[in-house]
């Protein structure tokens, strides 16, 4: 399964590439719930794509997304010192009850503030931060991304979890089944169903990451009372480019609820080169070519799809260990 992946997260990419329009209105809706205390989970490179608003048609709405960035960002900013003055003191206490005695507790105590004030001071300079990293736009499950989609016949960006519920399921879906983020092709048909011929997307993905067996990675049996280790694997296609990531996804809407936009990554049986470094998914890259097929789908002709689907990009992808 694709788990992690380095995204193309500025909206402007999609826009020039496909000639899309950007969904103002959801950009706004997202970042303006997340000012008002939601969970959304936003690569900082989707931010800094409103650092300097310049498009004259949407100029206010943009400025108005900023501010909406800068308001969550102060604030966390001051939570964040908060935590700081919190740990530190917590530190200190630990420190001066270790000088007379050596304890359990103590020691604990020093090492858990330890780790939590290096954690805000890092998120601290992350916001402060004006020039962009490569982790700044990486996603994991539940964060958000720019999604292609076909709306009343034209390209469209929109903003969506990374982590699709249903339309029409229960809220509790994404604890019930925590897996939805990518969607196997042999599942199309079944649990993914209600998507698959109707709501169809692309992600424009740089590489993706993955959880493996270090003794599958290293092609060799466990040793006798060995114990397995995880290691994370990154994968870049052979050409360097983007991949444009075949996807599903769905508007989800209950009553007194924000309405949600999610998708799933489509996954299949991996090439060689992925399979022998341990892993046994592969996200679909479809050919640019197919991209105005698969993203106006005619449900009657599940085949063409499918096929859409087999005659993919063959990437060769190198892997390494992640930093």
């Amino acid at each position: 399964m694709c788990y992690s992946a380095q995204i193309q997260a500025d909206y402007r990419r999609y826009v020039k590439m496909f000639g899309a329009q950007m969904d103002i209105r959801e950009f706004a809706r997202l970042f303006w719930e997340r000012a008002e205390r939601s969970k959304a989970k936003i690569p900082k490179a989707m931010e800094d794509a409103f650092v300097d608003p310049q498009n004259d048609a949407q100029i206010d709405d943009e400025r108005q997304i900023k501010a909406f960035i800068d308001r969550y960002n102060a604030e966390q900013a001051t939570s964040l010192e908060q935590e700081l003055f919190t740990q530190r003191t917590r530190l200190a206490d630990a420190e001066r009850t270790l000088q007379s005695k050596v304890t359990k507790a103590a020691t604990e105590s020093k090492r858990i503030a330890s780790d939590k004030i290096d954690a805000a001071l890092r998120r601290l300079e992350d916001l402060k931060r004006t020039e962009g990293q490569p982790r700044d736009s990486r996603i994991f499950p539940g964060h958000y991304a720019p999604v292609l989609v076909v709306e009343n016949g034209e390209y469209v960006v929109k903003p969506m979890r990374y982590q699709c519920r249903i339309a029409g399921k229960p809220a509790n879906y994404d604890t019930r089944f925590p897996g939805t983020y990518n969607c196997r092709v042999d599942s199309l048909g079944g649990f993914w169903r209600p998507l698959f011929g109707y709501s169809h997307g692309i992600m424009i993905v740089n590489r993706f990451y993955e959880n493996v067996s270090r003794a599958r990675m290293e092609g060799r049996p466990l040793a006798a009372g060995e114990k397995d280790e995880n290691v994370v694997l990154e994968f870049n296609p052979d050409s360097g480019g983007e991949m444009l990531v075949a996807c599903l996804w769905s508007r989800w809407t209950a009553k007194d609820q924000p309405d949600l936009l999610s998708f799933a990554a489509i996954t299949d049986e991996p090439p060689a080169e992925v399979a022998e470094a341990g892993h046994d998914r592969c996200i679909v890259p479809i050919k640019p070519e197919n991209v105005e097929a698969w993203l106006n789908p005619n449900p009657s002709n599940l085949d063409a799809l499918y096929a859409i689907l087999n005659d993919r990009d063959r990437f060769y992808y190198e892997h390494r260990l992640a930093a």
